[in-house]
């Protein structure tokens, strides 16, 4: 399974997506010192919308401080996220636009449970251009480049090519209101293959853990393009597989996705596939 590769750029573009990973980069370790040095100490929204959605102060700042640095350095190029405007995305400068989610994860943050991360990412008509997680927990910043590679801690991260579904772990999240339908037959389906299913609560790393070679798939059915797109840029140039809900290769799938390792994604595909009721 393979997607057709992107224009190649130019030595111009080239030189933006270099600018824009240093970028990126700088802002995910600071976005990492505010989280662990806030993480349990945040103010919890008095009426949260979702029980799996929060909103905080520490969000919306880090959140503003993203666009304002990316405002300064990327005139031009629209920043959208997840505290401010979300549902207006579209395309500024050179068919290119950011995507920031400041704390993905928010209520493991609340919490104090140590597992949420800060993600952005850099898109073009074809998908992900630029990705960073930082995952500040684990003290790992993550990052990619289309045809660059990814990184942890600037550590090159390449997938094996064979890689046996069974005694594995899977990510998987719930809604903004809960499970999905078919959730419980995906857990069941995946059991089958004794592999368990893991809801950690952050869209972002669950894919991650799939780049890192941890978990062998993620199954996102529902997700803002901010929580996936940077995590995604990982996925891919770490030579995991990207699917839809109709199991066609895709760079950034708007109606579901399925992240997995190679060897292992139509076995992936197929549980997921059942549990929806598919023949």
């Amino acid at each position: 399974m393979s997607v057709s590769p992107p224009p190649k750029t130019g030595r111009a573009e080239q030189a933006l997506i270099s600018r824009a990973l240093e970028t990126a980069g700088r802002l995910a370790n600071e976005a990492a010192d505010v989280i662990t040095a806030t993480a349990g100490h945040d103010t919890p929204p008095s009426e949260p919308d979702s029980p799996f959605d929060w909103v905080t102060d520490v969000g919306r700042t880090l959140e503003r401080h993203t666009r304002r640095i990316l405002a300064e350095h990327f005139p031009g190029i629209p920043v959208y996220g997840e505290e401010f405007d979300a549902a207006a995305l579209g395309e500024g400068q050179g068919g290119f636009r950011w995507v920031v989610d400041p704390v993905d994860g928010t209520a493991n943050y609340v919490a104090g449970v140590p597992w949420c991360a800060y993600s952005l990412a850099m898109l073009d008509a074809q998908g992900p251009v630029v990705g960073v997680v930082a995952d500040p927990y684990r003290a790992q910043i993550y990052a990619a480049a289309r045809d660059r590679g990814m990184r942890a801690n600037g550590k090159p991260v390449r997938l094996t090519e064979s890689r046996s579904p069974r005694a594995s772990i899977v990510c998987t999240e719930f809604t903004r209101y809960g499970p999905w339908r078919g959730m419980d037959r995906f857990i069941t389906n995946a059991a089958a293959d004794h592999v368990g299913v893991r809801v950690l609560g952050s869209p972002a790393l669950a894919i991650t853990q799939v780049a890192l070679g941890q978990a062998v798939a993620a199954v996102l059915p529902s997700y803002g393009e901010w929580d996936v797109a940077g995590a995604l840029a990982l996925a891919v140039e770490s030579g995991a597989n990207v699917l839809d809900s109709y199991g066609r290769p895709a760079s950034l799938p708007h109606d579901g996705l399925l992240v997995a390792a190679p060897g292992v994604t139509e076995t992936a595909f197929g549980w997921w596939w059942h549990a929806s009721g598919a023949d």
